[in-house]
């Protein structure tokens, strides 16, 4: 019993968010059936970003970590963007 409540108590969020995943599934086809088209998409969005946060959690993955890969990846493709447009010939013909 003590190994299950742990297990609770360390999973909270993951099955947290497992289950706003499966109700905005549900949701999600309930809408589809009765033509709630906006509502439906916005059950999608729920379900997508629920299940982001059900694999960053499981992956250990914070939100200032995802933060700072996001700027990781922005320098990196700005220093790449500069060293393409420095290399470039001057007398590219793009047809």
């Amino acid at each position: 019993m003590g190994t299950l409540a742990a297990s609770f108590l360390v999973m909270r969020w993951e099955l947290l968010s497992a289950m706003m995943m499966f109700f905005a599934s549900q949701l999600h086809v309930q809408c589809r059936r009765s033509s709630r088209n906006a509502m439906a998409f916005i059950f999608t969005g729920v379900g997508i970003g629920m299940a982001c946060w059900f694999v960053t959690g499981l992956l250990g993955i914070t939100l200032a970590q995802l933060l700072m890969i996001r700027h990781e990846m922005w320098e990196s493709m700005k220093q790449c963007i500069l060293f393409m447009m420095a290399n470039t010939p001057p007398d590219l013909q793009f047809t």
